[in-house]
């Protein structure tokens, strides 16, 4: 916290400390404050590995596995037991590192932290470790620095601090130690000010400390990050309750066939294996690795589009994700400086091309501009190039900047422009925030001469004439107005716009008077500056829209740059900007009113992110936020689905993320969201065809107790088609491709039910098709056996197991779609589902015609008939299905081949 320091006078602040500028403070009072607290960042208590892995077993569904692996271990299934652990463990270890990965967010945020620092000790200046800093410490800070606590600026000369990473301030800020006053200021506009972890980018200072560790801005947002309680995903929810209902459900069905049996006469211990068998297919004991698996191919096709997950359940909750709250600079902009307008006072031109690549051109009404043509343009392109401290390093097709970013946008365009010449220099007045300009003395052609450029109202006021082509024309107040005219016009474009001028040199290089090189210069023109936006991100936008979510965008930078930005890519609805300073005075209601119109933050704090997005979370928004610097790791944290930038984020931010943008792309996290929901669909898919298949094995044991037939399964034979339909066809079904229009849907609510739109009431009748065709098929058998005078019961089990498979079969091709047929979708598009199916045939026909099996399984060949009769039962649906399609694939052929006849 700044605590109005920024406010208050340098001599003022001193008083408050009792320090001295040319002393420092004396030993016994330095003695005093460290006892008052270090100057370090508290991470809490140690993150315990022991207590985080066992907590992965507290789960509702592990708990469910773990009763399904005693039952199955004491039912003699001593294969399922063992394969029902691996997943529990496998799952476990996976929510272990996640989670422990995440809780190390705090080791990395002090890592951020300086570790040593200079300062005035009885007069002298002395190194000593940032820790012992106190308030009231003078602190001496120079280019290459960083802060190593929160400071007020006492001296400075050409100081600029890099900020970025507290403030979302894509260019360092000039900081000086003038008073800031009447009215509050965001945290980007506190001159006067230097905050713990920032870097000194340029020039030097001295500065008292006004606060440390835990008391700075920096320490609030360790408290921000340490407060923030990762929450359960909506599917964490959502298989948590279900395995609640399972638990019930199996307890009462199992114990009614059980108890049933003993009091119709059957032996207690058959039916006790029986309750025990129905048990273990009842229970989806698949379901978590299936989970499991479908995200970790998730997790694959999502790094393929630039997205990297560190937490698995982070796939599925993005297809649930509603708004997206994003940062400016990087992510829905280049970061990357690039001039795009220059102009004269008799033309303007427009520059293209991307980032720094060299390639562009420039153009005046739509016509390419030969620069040897135009003299204000070249020597435009000149000053640019020399009046610059930048370097420019070839990196591919593109250049990498070494210095100021502006600066180098600067050089870039002085090569579009063709002019390279780097000129001697003989003399140079820095960059100074106060005066805000820069000038150096140059050896043009064997001629000494001096380039300035600057800020417009700092290089007008220095100039006397105007070139005008060829000619040198007095700077009147018309070519003044002009100049003004077009500098409101782009500043409320949100470009960033500086001034150049000359002059030609007449006096002697050694230099006695700097203020004598900036006066009486000649004005050549104006450059305008923008971070543009990023290819294809006004299309994810759109697209966001078309999806049903809302982006917003959250920024440190200036609100005529944000809504300029805004503006560009689609986002702004009314072209209202929201700051900072505006959100202190809003309630949550209004907050939230203002997140929904208007879209659009500017000048906020790490606080003001963090309230965004618990404020949506409130409202039973699922948030998705993006961050880079350190200012962000709070709210990144408290999202439902933290996002970091790869390139530009700091590993604060990355470490308490769940998913990191490899490319800093916000296109990327549209990608993101279309493979959630595809996920999500899929999760869907499988959970429709498990509890399917598994109410209909119940209901098949569950009416014939209630009818008093007997029971038209084995226990052995239960566990037989758990095995047979529930691995690979659920596994497969996991992977179906993403159904098209997924975009074009609203998110689903975090609230809905996965049995939601129907899904509950699809179960139930699917379960009871399966269980009544079953009965069929058993009936059938018996009744073939009795007009065969057969008293075996080999010939029922096996069409009542063989109905069971078979039905569990023909509905997998129904549920790789709630709106589409298989055939609508392509037969052939899930080639892996084609596989796992025609695998559990082999292996169901294994079982029925092996002599060896038969005797395990108590199975028997079946004819011809027998084999009809179950198909006809089991899958009239898509046997239908499957006419109609071939019957207007023959129509179509048939059309087409008129065609061409005619």
């Amino acid at each position: 916290m700044s605590n109005n320091f920024c406010h208050m006078r340098c001599d003022e602040v001193l008083e408050h400390f009792h320090t001295d500028m040319s002393t420092g403070l004396d030993e016994y009072e330095i003695k005093r404050r460290q006892k008052l607290g270090l100057n370090i960042l508290e991470t809490g208590a140690a993150v315990n590995p022991f207590r985080i892995f066992i907590s992965q077993f507290t789960d509702t569904m592990v708990l469910v596995l773990l009763g399904a692996t005693a039952i199955s271990a004491i039912a003699g299934s001593i294969a399922d037991a063992a394969t029902i652990m691996a997943i529990v463990i496998v799952n476990a270890v996976l929510g272990f590192v996640q989670e422990y990965r995440a809780e190390k967010s705090m080791d990395e945020i002090n890592k951020m932290a300086a570790p040593h620092a200079f300062v005035l000790r009885k007069g002298a200046r002395k190194k000593i470790p940032a820790r012992d800093l106190v308030a009231g410490d003078i602190v001496f800070i120079e280019t290459g620095d960083k802060i190593p606590a929160d400071l007020r600026i006492l001296e400075s000369a050409g100081l600029e601090a890099d900020e970025a990473f507290l403030t979302g301030e894509s260019l360092p800020v000039a900081k000086n130690s003038e008073v800031l006053r009447n009215k509050e200021f965001a945290l980007a506009e506190q001159s006067n000010m230097a905050f713990m972890g920032s870097a000194v980018t340029r020039g030097h200072g001295l500065a008292v400390v006004v606060n440390t560790g835990m008391n700075t801005v920096m320490g609030e947002i360790a408290v921000m990050i340490g407060g923030s309680a990762d929450s359960l995903t909506p599917l964490q929810i959502k298989l948590n309750d279900l395995g609640k209902t399972l638990i019930i459900i199996c307890l009462a069905v199992c114990g009614t066939v059980a108890g049933m049996g003993v009091l119709r006469g059957e032996n207690i211990f058959n039916m006790f294996m029986s309750g025990i068998s129905l048990a273990v297919a009842a229970i989806p004991e698949g379901l978590p690795a299936i989970v499991t698996v479908v995200l970790a191919v998730g997790v694959q096709r999502l790094s393929k589009r630039n997205a990297i997950v560190r937490k698995l359940s982070a796939v599925e909750t993005l297809g649930c994700t509603d708004v997206i709250c994003s940062d400016k600079t990087g992510t829905l902009t280049e970061n990357k400086m690039r001039v795009v307008k220059i102009a004269t006072v008799e033309k303007q031109f427009s520059v293209d091309g991307n980032g720094y690549e060299a390639r562009g051109k420039i153009y005046c009404e739509g016509r390419e501009v030969n620069t040897d043509e135009e003299p204000c343009l070249r020597q435009v392109a000149d000053i640019a190039a020399n009046c610059n401290n930048a370097a420019l390093e070839k990196y591919k097709n593109t250049h990498r900047v070494y210095g100021d970013p502006t600066e180098g946008a600067l050089l870039v365009m002085a090569i579009k422009a063709g002019r390279k010449n780097k000129y001697r220099r003989w003399f140079e007045i820095p960059f100074d925030s106060r005066r805000k300009c820069m000038s150096v003395g140059v050896w043009a052609a064997g001629k000494a001469t001096v380039f300035a450029k600057g800020a417009p109202e700092v290089i007008l006021a220095a100039c006397s004439q105007v070139a005008d082509g060829h000619i040198l024309r007095p700077l009147n107040e018309f070519y003044r107005d002009r100049l003004k005219a077009i500098q409101e016009e782009w500043g409320n474009e949100g470009i960033r716009v500086l001034a150049v001028a000359a002059k030609p040199w007449h006096g002697k290089t050694e230099i006695t008077d700097e203020r004598e090189l900036e006066k009486d210069l000649i004005f050549y023109g104006l450059c305008g500056l923008i971070d543009p936006p990023r290819p294809g991100v006004a299309q994810a936008v759109r697209q966001c829209r078309e999806a049903g979510i809302i982006p917003v965008m959250i920024t440190g930078d200036h609100p005529s740059t944000a809504a300029a930005v805004a503006k560009a890519i689609g986002l702004a609805e009314n072209g209202t900007v929201v700051t900072g300073l505006e959100i202190d005075g809003m309630s949550d209601g209004s907050l939230y009113k203002n997140i929904i119109d208007n879209r659009v933050f500017a000048r906020v704090s790490p606080q003001h992110k963090n309230r965004i997005v618990k404020v949506l979370q409130k409202q039973k928004h699922i948030v998705a936020m993006t961050g880079d610097g350190v200012n962000d790791a709070p709210a990144v944290k408290a999202a439902d689905i933290g996002i970091a930038m790869g390139v530009s984020g700091t590993e604060v931010t990355k470490e308490a993320s769940a998913m990191i943008l490899a490319d800093d792309d916000f296109s990327t996290i549209i990608a993101s969201v279309y493979e959630g929901r595809a996920i999500y669909n899929n999760i869907r898919k499988f959970i429709r065809y498990l509890l399917g298949c598994n109410i209909g094995e119940v209901l098949v044991m569950f009416v014939a107790s209630l009818l008093g037939m007997p029971l038209p399964l084995l226990p052995i034979q239960i566990l037989w088609v758990n095995l047979v339909t529930d691995g690979l066809p659920a596994m497969a079904l996991g992977l179906e491709p993403p159904e098209p229009g997924i975009m074009s849907k609203k998110p689903r609510p975090a609230s809905e039910s996965i049995f939601a739109r129907g899904l509950g009431y699809k179960l139930a009748g699917r379960g009871i098709y399966i269980a009544a065709v079953t009965l069929l098929a058993f009936t059938g058998g018996l009744v073939s056996n009795r007009l065969a005078g057969d008293q075996s019961m080999f010939l029922p089990y096996t069409m009542s197991i063989t109905a069971l498979v078979f039905a569990q079969l023909f509905f997998v091709f129904e549920c790789r779609s709630e709106e589409h047929s298989p055939f609508d979708l392509g037969f052939f598009t899930n080639k892996l589902l084609l596989a796992a199916v025609l695998i559990s045939i082999i292996m169901h026909s294994s079982v029925i015609y092996s002599a060896p099996l038969q005797a395990v399984f108590h199975t028997t060949g079946l004819s011809l008939w027998h084999w009809l009769f179950i198909i006809i039962l089991t899958g009239p649906k898509f046997l239908f299905k499957l006419i109609m399609y071939f019957s207007q694939s023959v129509l179509k052929l048939r059309d087409s081949y008129a065609k061409m006849n005619n």
